[in-house]
């Protein structure tokens, strides 16, 4: 009985061992499916770079820092790190780098990262607007983002002013024969007008670039100033009088009586001592030729020399023998006349 009962006893051991061993296997193999069942296949594409893994984290984010990829505050990501995991079906993430540009913007450079393909989108993801007139110097809208680019945007202002321009008067000279020759006197003083100029302008940057005149009209007239000029000549004779007069003339002169050995009229004749204007003859009548001083012409006749100035005179007489530059005095006394000869003289034209 005893090796029987030893049989059994070792039955019953192998069996329990044999139980165990199965558990562990069993144990093993729920394990390992289970590992198995809690994998997911993940495709990273960084920049176009493929990387393919099975793990078992649970969020894009583990699944990125399992392979060491780390995001950069600009780079862009397709879905959020946070996000979990897929277990049925693979996991795509995208991933795009951002690049630095530099972008000038009213003369202020900035760099910035960005992801965009073309300026156009770079702009909008920054919030860069651009109004109708501005520009892109250096790129153009459409062009595709390169690393380390660089353009510039101008802002471009357009606006009408207008500026008030003063119109300078002007002087106005008028002649005075009633004042001394070389005085200037004010009769009225100037004042400037104003005129409005109204133009386009055209800024870049604040910078003016370009100006056109659109219209101008004057708000103001200009008041002239006038000035009177004297014309009057003036000349203090010998006999301390002070002459006004418009012109002096350098002649001869002879000198004459009312007799007939200078005018061929005995004194019984009806015209004697008659001038040809028909005034008596006296001291202070003068003969002229008319062709170079009119008749009627009140004349100052200044003698050169020490003979005493004829003084005042009126043309109002002619003689045949009296041409150009040659007048003839009257005087009284014959005897006077006949030590005359002819003299040089200065005859001023007297004004009115």
């Amino acid at each position: 009985m005893l090796p029987l009962a030893r049989n059994i006893k070792r039955y019953f051991s192998l069996k329990k061992v044999a139980i165990g061993l199965l558990a562990v296997v069993i144990s093993v193999l729920a394990g390992v499916g289970l590992y198995f069942n809690m994998k997911k296949e993940v495709i990273i594409y960084d920049d176009g770079r493929k990387i393919v893994i099975r793990t078992i984290k649970s969020t894009v984010s583990d699944a990125l820092n399992q392979v060491g990829i780390r995001l950069g505050p600009d780079d862009y990501i397709n879905i959020k790190p946070q996000t979990k995991l897929q277990k049925k079906s693979a996991n795509e993430i995208h991933i795009k780098r951002a690049v630095p540009i530099n972008v000038v913007i009213e003369g202020r450079q900035d760099k910035i990262m960005t992801t965009a393909e073309t300026v156009k989108d770079a702009l909008t993801k920054k919030s860069i607007t651009l109004n109708a007139m501005d520009k892109i110097v250096g790129a153009q809208l459409n062009d595709k983002i390169e690393k380390d680019m660089k353009f510039s945007i101008v802002r471009v202002k357009e606006e009408i002013v207008s500026e008030e321009i003063p119109i300078p008067y002007k002087t106005v000279s008028k002649d005075n024969p009633k004042l001394k020759h070389g005085i200037r006197r004010s009769v009225r003083e100037g004042a400037e007008g104003k005129k409005e100029k109204v133009y386009k302008v055209v800024t870049e940057d604040g910078k003016e670039v370009k100006r056109t005149l659109l219209k101008e009209n004057v708000t103001m007239s200009p008041v002239d100033r006038i000035v009177e000029e004297g014309t009057m000549l003036g000349h203090k004779t010998s006999r301390g009088d002070f002459l006004r007069y418009d012109k002096v003339l350098n002649m001869r002169a002879t000198a004459y009586t009312a007799s007939y050995a200078d005018t061929g009229k005995h004194p019984g004749h009806p015209e004697f001592g008659i001038t040809y204007t028909g005034v008596k003859a006296r001291k202070g009548i003068i003969a002229v030729d008319p062709r170079v001083i009119p008749l009627g012409t009140k004349v100052y006749v200044e003698v050169a020399g020490d003979t005493p100035d004829y003084g005042y005179a009126v043309a109002a007489d002619i003689g045949s023998a009296i041409k150009g530059d040659l007048i003839d005095l009257y005087y009284d006394s014959q005897s006077f006349v006949n030590k005359w000869g002819c003299k040089r003289v200065k005859v001023y034209i007297l004004s009115e």
